[in-house]
Order: structure tokens, then sequence, then C-alpha cells
């Protein structure tokens, strides 16, 4: 399953984010697959769009931030597999 992860940095010292993510990385477990990620003009926002199979390595990767990040995680399809699951309805 794909998701739109976005990861809201209101509220905290956005330079403690950069600092952790330069000195250790994203954080993530390796099998949680990363295909983009944005960062909002004004930094207080990132948005990433990412793909696993299995929900317990978002929680396994939230943590690992949830002292300074908040986390909203919405589960995507792409417009043509949405079109094609629609299909027999429409």
């Amino acid at each position: 399953m794909q998701f739109i992860v976005i990861e809201d940095f209101t509220g905290c010292d956005r330079k403690d984010i950069y600092r952790r993510f330069r000195d250790r990385g994203r954080l993530k477990p390796d099998e949680l697959v990363v295909h983009h990620s944005w960062i909002a003009a004004d930094m207080s926002r990132c948005f990433l769009l990412v793909e696993t199979d299995d929900v317990t390595l978002l929680q396994r990767w939230v943590i690992e931030w949830a002292d300074l990040v908040e986390f909203e995680i919405v589960p995507v399809a792409t417009s043509k597999d949405m079109v094609a699951a629609l299909s027999g309805h429409l």
C-alpha cells in the first residue's frame, strides 16, 4: 500500500529535527520504501510518499520521531487504480 505521510514540525525547534536527520538519517525501517519527499517552503511540514504492506513499519518509524514531529498518515491509491476499482460501478 502507498501512504502520504505528513510530518508537522509546528511547535518544535526545526533545527533539532534537521540535526537528528543529519546525524541519524530517517530512522525508518529498511523495508519501508520512501518514493518521494517534499518540504514546505516555510519548512513547517514534510510530505512523503511511502510504501509498505506492513503498517507496523510505519508505527516503528513514527515512534522514533514522536518527541519532535506530529504525523498524519493517509492511505492513498493512484487515480488509475481507483478508476479500475470502480469500473464496474460507473
